[in-house]
């Protein structure tokens, strides 16, 4: 016998546990069931250490069309409504100065001309340019021991969410389990999916469930899971594995660099720990590598199938990796891993964004990072820069490079309206309810809110005794995040 349930949900990190929150709260969907093949939520790249712990608006990501920005925007401001409703206490995030730094006469033209012709200074209200000693206000340590005679310029918001991603996965799955038929079953792997007339029966290690309508939220495993069943052939997997560098406390929030033109892949920031401070990460560094999960092994057989070793494959690793200005890149990441001379490659991004940095001041974090996956396009022979989503017949499967943790809730928003026309035409989804818990809680200029006040002072409450403040579409970025 099956146990069966309406909705069944695979993945237990920031995705699926937002999903299950979203359909068991706000619908009238009355079994839902979560299946996490570890035995605790958010413990894969969810977890804080395994990535950037950024909420990213598109405000600062110079990757980011006006168009990205705008659809990450309200997927943002979702989250970050949900955490100032229920996170008072700023246990599960903090909220920091933010900026994007422009150093040089190159970079400060690019700069100027993203905020004041692009769009994006009206489309972010919060977001203002300041000068060398503005940043130098906010950000002492950016300015300190640089060449005076460098152009600086810096897009700083005071909406810098930085965020314990497990903590809040762990939060949607507590709230979730306070509505009758919600089950939620840990330590249990799934291991094939069948598809019948009158929906699905998924096996696991702990026996089967039957179920009306699936959704797949399993990370780089949820293409594995499609192709089995026949879907996303057309696709492949670049898993690409982040680390960052650590140092002393040397900064107050985050400070990004502009992004490298044609790279998928985050620009080099540095920022403070979520839950220390004291920690200051670089990075992230980007490195393929032939597994879906890092440190497993088991996982490189996963990325055997998902890779398929196809003619089509090939050529489209092929057509990647030949790009010159991707090539040098993954090659460069290769080094830092190097003993010794790693930093030392490294060390020119972190002056760059704090010019007195020396060599013995920071080291390689050890347990940091996870594998995020690029999804190749084998028919184009390209990446697909984005999210992507493939739809089946009562089934989707949700593949989510950075941002997808950011827009966890606008990702579930929208699977919740494509599950309930699985499931069946009388169920609801209050819409209205779940705006009223999440984005209608986001502080926005005009709600006693000041971006002057916020851009150079923190409160009293909120500063350390030193004064420092604690604590993934046209294209996409590497977190070391999702």
């Amino acid at each position: 016998m099956s146990d069966h349930t309406d909705l069944l949900v695979i993945g237990g990190g920031i995705s699926g546990a937002s999903l299950l929150y979203t359909v068991s709260k706000f619908t009238d969907v009355e079994d839902v069931t979560l299946i996490e093949k570890e035995s605790e939520i958010a413990a894969v790249n969810s977890h804080h250490t395994n990535n950037s712990q950024t909420l990213h608006f598109g405000d600062i990501e110079t990757n980011y069309t006006l168009e990205k920005a705008e659809e990450v925007k309200e997927g943002a401001e979702l989250l970050a409504g949900y955490l100032e409703n229920v996170d008072p206490d700023r246990e599960m995030h903090d909220r920091r100065s933010k900026m994007v730094l422009a150093v040089g006469e190159a970079e400060v033209a690019e700069l100027e001309a993203r905020y004041h012709d692009e769009g994006f200074g009206e489309l972010f209200p919060k977001l203002e340019p300041i000068g060398r000693e503005e940043i130098a206000e906010i950000e002492p340590k950016v300015v300190e021991g640089r060449d005076p005679d460098t152009e600086l310029l810096a897009l700083q918001t005071p909406d810098g969410y930085v965020l314990d991603y497990g903590m809040i996965a762990e939060s949607f799955v507590e709230a979730a389990r306070t509505e009758a038929g919600v089950s939620v079953h840990l330590g249990t792997e799934v291991t094939d999916i069948d598809e019948g007339g009158e929906g699905f029966t998924v096996e696991t290690d702990d026996g089967d469930f039957a179920a009306d309508a699936v959704a797949v939220a399993a990370g780089s495993h949820s293409l594995q899971f499609a192709q089995e069943m026949g879907y996303g052939e057309d696709m492949s997997l670049l898993p690409v594995a982040g680390s960052f560098f650590l140092a002393d406390d040397l900064l107050n929030g985050k400070v990004y660099t502009l992004q490298m033109k044609k790279l998928p892949f985050a620009a080099v920031h540095g920022d403070a720990d979520v839950h220390d401070p004291s920690v200051t990460r670089f990075g992230p560094t980007a490195k393929l590598v032939p597994a879906l999960e890092r440190g497993e092994l088991s996982t490189v057989g996963d990325f055997a199938d998902v890779f398929g070793f196809t003619l089509s494959s090939f050529l489209s690793y092929a057509n990647v990796l030949a790009d010159r200005i991707l090539f040098p890149y993954v090659v460069r990441n290769l080094v830092y891993d190097l003993p010794v001379v790693g930093k030392r490659t490294f060390l020119p991004h972190v002056r760059k964004v704090v010019p007195s940095v020396e060599v013995g001041d920071i080291d390689r974090a050890k347990g940091y990072g996870g594998v995020r996956p690029q999804i190749v396009d084998t028919e184009s022979k390209e990446l697909d820069m984005g999210e992507a989503k493939i739809h089946g017949d009562g089934i989707l499967f949700n593949i989510t490079p950075s941002p997808g943790a950011s827009t966890a809730l606008k990702n579930a928003m929208v699977d919740t309206r494509t599950l309930l026309e699985f499931l069946d035409s009388t169920y609801t989804f209050d819409e209205e309810a779940f705006r009223a818990e999440t984005i209608d809680n986001f502080p926005r200029l005009g709600d006693g809110e000041s971006s002057d006040e916020d851009a150079g002072e923190s409160s009293d409450e909120d500063a350390g005794s030193d004064g420092t403040v604690p604590s993934e579409d046209a294209s996409s970025a590497i977190e070391a995040d999702d």
